[in-house]
């Protein structure tokens, strides 16, 4: 592992918290205001931000400051494999640092963003919660893919629905037109992918109400991938679902970037880091064993 902070600072959490590990042993250190690759990392974020506003005096002042830019221009370099952040800041800042200087996936036209519950009844994955507000039909069809491609790493089958106030057509409402947009690209492009929709959020979960609704659906069982029209959708039913549930979740899971990256949020637990440091390590080994 690799921390990014002031040594004094970690040096008094490590005896707050009563822990042997220390820095050049158990892990490395980078000191944003003393490291012998400062010029390098400034010079490089400067190169990639020179037409975006960055002076070189900007860039000099935060590569000292923005332990997120450092991170992902580690990452950007190869000397890192992944990065966690987003403790402190705006979700919405880190998500520009890792586009601006990660970079996104190769054919990739976004970033997005998956939470996980893992409920009674297995794992369920809502998406996208956290970065695009307003997702197009071609977005959307991105985004699913890329979602399934990642539930398909926890070893689950991704049974996809697409969810809308609307129910197989009934509404003529521009978000119920774009879910079944949505579909008709996804049958296009991942015509293997078990995707249904547009439809109500109990008829994606139920069999019964959904045979009753459209009988000759081929769309079995519940869904385990919900992709909501908007982010505000998503975003509210999943904290509605885990203060309900009390269940355990996994997320923010970052969709779409060049390199493995997530950002969890400033109200994540040291449970969820720890998880979300796992899922991280996969990325990486999964995009290390595809190269």
């Amino acid at each position: 592992p690799i921390l990014i902070g002031r040594p004094e600072v970690i040096d008094m959490r490590l005896e707050k918290l009563g822990l042997r590990m220390r820095p050049d042993q158990d892990f490395e250190l980078v000191n944003p205001h003393q490291d012998n690759r400062y010029k390098a990392y400034w010079t490089e974020y400067h190169k990639l931000m020179a037409r975006k506003g960055g002076t070189p005096a900007v860039a000099r002042h935060i590569v000292r400051t923005d332990t997120t830019v450092i991170g992902a221009i580690m990452v950007r370099r190869g000397e890192a494999d992944g990065m966690i952040c987003g403790v402190e800041g705006r979700f919405q800042q880190h998500v520009e640092t890792i586009r601006d200087l990660i970079g996104l996936r190769s054919g990739v036209g976004d970033l997005y963003a998956m939470n996980s519950l893992l409920t009674a009844s297995g794992m369920l994955f809502i998406c996208d919660t956290n970065v695009v507000y307003e997702p197009n039909a071609e977005q959307l069809a991105e985004m699913t893919i890329l979602a399934a491609e990642e539930v398909a790493r926890f070893g689950v089958e991704p049974k996809v629905a697409l969810l809308s106030h609307s129910n197989f057509g009934e509404s003529g409402a521009q978000s119920a037109v774009k879910m079944r947009t949505a579909r008709a690209i996804l049958q296009e492009r991942a015509p293997d992918l078990d995707v249904e929709g547009e439809m109500q959020g109990d008829t994606a979960l139920s069999e019964i109400i959904r045979g009753k609704i459209l009988p000759d659906s081929t769309f079995k069982g519940e869904a385990n991938l919900l992709v909501m029209p908007t982010l505000d959708s998503a975003h509210i039913s999943f904290n509605l679902l885990k203060a309900v549930t009390k269940t355990v979740s996994i997320g923010p899971i970052l969709l779409g970037a060049a390199s493995s990256a997530h950002i969890v949020g400033s109200s994540a637990s040291t449970r969820r880091i720890l998880n979300m440091s796992a899922l991280c390590v996969a990325g990486a080994q999964t995009r290390q064993q595809q190269t």
